[in-house]
């Protein structure tokens, strides 16, 4: 029989040797994506569309909702602002600086159900496909939390390029379209 005091001793170290083993791959994973940042500030005189309070959910590789990218300053969830203006997307997340997707990064809007981190109701989330600094296409997801996102999204869909228009490409719980 073991002692008590060794078990414990035994748990505590296994915990520990846990969560080391979650700090060593985030860091990782930060210095993998330390090349990729996500555009900063807003242009002067954009007149503003649309505006929703969000939830900001992740970044992800495009198409893979599951592979999380630490993209600066879009790392980590948050509360925020999306605003919709005639040059793009501004994404005014608490505690970090404005983050700008300019009409020309954006690649494709659409709704998703799973990402990281997150399952909600079918279409629950607004998926914005756009490109990276080295023209890596990412997916950021969001989730509106004052009403319905079908304008908010129709007025990002004006933005995207005629070749990234998603209009009518619905997508299933992998991000997948159908």
């Amino acid at each position: 029989m073991i002692p008590r005091d060794v078990a414990i001793a035994v748990m505590i170290a296994l915990a520990a040797l846990a969560l080391l083993a979650m700090l060593v791959a985030w860091r990782r994973r930060l210095r993998r994506d330390a090349g990729l940042a996500a555009p900063l500030g807003v242009p002067e005189h954009a007149e503003v569309l649309d505006r929703h309070e969000v939830l900001y959910v992740s970044t992800t590789k495009h198409d893979q909702p599951l592979e999380r990218l630490t993209m600066s300053p879009l790392a980590y969830r948050a509360r925020g602002e999306a605003a919709v203006t005639d040059r793009g997307l501004a994404l005014c997340l608490d505690g970090a600086p404005t983050v700008f997707l300019a009409k020309e990064r954006l690649a494709g809007v659409d709704r998703a159900t799973v990402t990281i981190d997150r399952v909600v109701e079918p279409g629950g989330l607004v998926r914005v496909a756009w490109n990276a600094a080295d023209d890596t296409v990412v997916d950021s997801y969001l989730r509106l939390t004052d009403g319905d996102p079908k304008n908010f999204i129709s007025e990002l869909q004006r933005l995207v390029p005629a070749s990234g228009a998603r209009d009518d490409i619905a997508t299933t719980d992998t991000g997948e379209q159908s």
